[in-house]
């Protein structure tokens, strides 16, 4: 593309892995910070000698508005029920009001020893994240950062730290398959010293922490990587490994965990691959209890991050993204960004939660991503997760209709119920809206 300057950029749209004989769809997104002049759209990547044809080719400008109005109804129905609570005939017409206390639908965030010690930090986790995963405390790299010297000091400090606030903790991770996130030592051991090495790290921390972690990342980014796989010569590492950590601690749900998915840029990260590559691992015997997008997005597009949804759906594994940050300078932009992610999220039934890569200046993995600034402001991109969260709470009130019953249709979620009669008698009950089918869900306040 050519700018006013007469300046050429070069924009990378989407990748995709393309099989001979046959039609492959290629989806992407790009932005664009000036206006351009000219473009020209090139299609690339077939071996010499090799023809592809093009067809249906479009490049369109997105309409975000137009995206979440499509949502409004795949939220209502993924994430509401109908609900009639039974006050009895002889309540008369009572008032009543309806809060929603939380939704099930959990966030998290990524947490560290470090960040721990902030109080605007901490106070952020507090109030707005159910779950939380340790950034570095439980790798393989850092609990036994030379061989045979076990540190698992930092870890238990962030679960006590967890259990404390109630928090949930996501595993991550109990081996990593990227070479260059594998410790030297590790690398440097024969063929029999790693398969002994593998079967300690299995043992040691997850038998450490049974019952502890209710999700464990057991190989993770196995789209790009193969280490254990390449150094122990067997393609079974993977399934073994979720096999091992299965018998040590049956109650996890067990994840494959990798990045570039949602993107439709990556290649070697194709929804097709990671479904690919969940059949392989049932096939093998390994029982798949989720399938993590790691969510570490630039310029996110609805359209082609549900798509991606879509076809990992099909897989029946429960998708949680578990590691999102979206990086944009532009902090106005970063706000709409996290908003088309966290939408297209929480509109798909098959999503069932999404933990942040982080959330505070200073402390992310990425820059320009935060949405608390370090001095404990809240920006325009966190104000947007809070209103986002604020929306997903259901607050009625009303009157009970003459047979003594209050409707309403409200998100999944625990509640309290205030009810006042016409003689002024006051009634506080608690009820859990949990999903179910398409029947309402009757609440006899009388049992409740």
């Amino acid at each position: 593309m050519d700018d006013d300057d007469n300046e050429s950029l070069q924009v990378e749209c989407g990748a995709v892995c393309a099989e001979a004989g046959g039609w492959t769809e290629i989806m992407g997104a790009f932005r664009l910070r000036t206006e351009p002049r000219g473009a020209a759209l090139y299609v690339h990547g077939g071996p010499a000698g090799v023809g592809v044809k093009v067809m249906d080719l479009r490049v369109f400008q997105t309409d975000r508005e137009a995206r979440f109005r499509q949502l409004k109804d795949k939220t209502d129905q993924a994430r509401k029920r109908d609900v009639i609570l039974k006050l009895g005939a002889a309540t008369g017409a009572a008032s009543v009001r309806v809060v929603q206390m939380d939704n099930s639908f959990p966030f998290g965030t990524c947490i560290n020893t470090t960040v721990i010690q902030n109080p605007a930090f901490l106070d952020f986790f507090t109030n707005h994240f159910d779950w939380a995963v340790f950034e570095n405390e439980l790798k393989w790299y850092h609990t036994e950062a030379q061989q045979g010297q076990l540190n698992y000091a930092d870890a238990d400090a962030l679960l006590a730290l967890c259990d404390r606030l109630r928090k949930r903790v996501r595993g991550h991770c109990v081996f990593w398959s990227v070479d260059g996130d594998v410790q030297q030592w590790v690398k440097n051991l024969g063929k029999d010293e790693l398969k002994s090495a593998v079967q300690s790290r299995l043992e040691g921390l997850v038998s450490r922490y049974a019952g502890k972690f209710p999700h464990y990342d057991v190989n993770n980014e196995m789209l790009h990587g193969q280490f254990f796989r390449d150094r122990l010569a067997d393609e079974d590492v993977p399934a073994f490994m979720f096999k091992e950590v299965a018998r040590l601690d049956p109650e996890p749900a067990l994840f494959v965990n990798d990045f570039n998915v949602e993107c439709g840029n990556d290649p070697n990260a194709t929804p097709e691959k990671y479904a690919e590559q969940v059949a392989w691992l049932e096939s093998c015997g390994a029982v798949v209890g989720g399938i993590g997008l790691q969510g570490h997005v630039q310029n996110p597009v609805g359209e082609v991050i549900c798509a991606a949804l879509d076809r990992l759906a099909t897989t029946g594994v429960p998708i949680w993204f578990t590691e999102l940050d979206v990086s944009e300078p532009d902090v106005s932009l970063r706000a709409k960004d996290l908003e088309v992610v966290l939408r297209e999220a929480y509109a798909h039934p098959a999503v069932e939660g999404v933990v942040l890569w982080g959330f505070m200046q200073g402390t992310m993995w990425r820059q320009d991503a935060w949405l608390v600034d370090a001095d404990g402001t809240v920006n325009e991109a966190g104000q947007m997760f809070l209103n986002l969260q604020r929306e997903w709470k259901t607050d009625v009130r009303g009157n009970a209709d003459g047979d003594g019953n209050f409707k309403f249709r409200g998100f999944h979620g625990r509640y309290f119920v205030e009810v006042t009669t016409a003689t002024g008698c006051r009634m506080l009950k608690t009820f859990t809206v949990e999903k179910g089918d398409n029947t309402p869900l009757l609440v006899d306040l009388g049992d409740a």
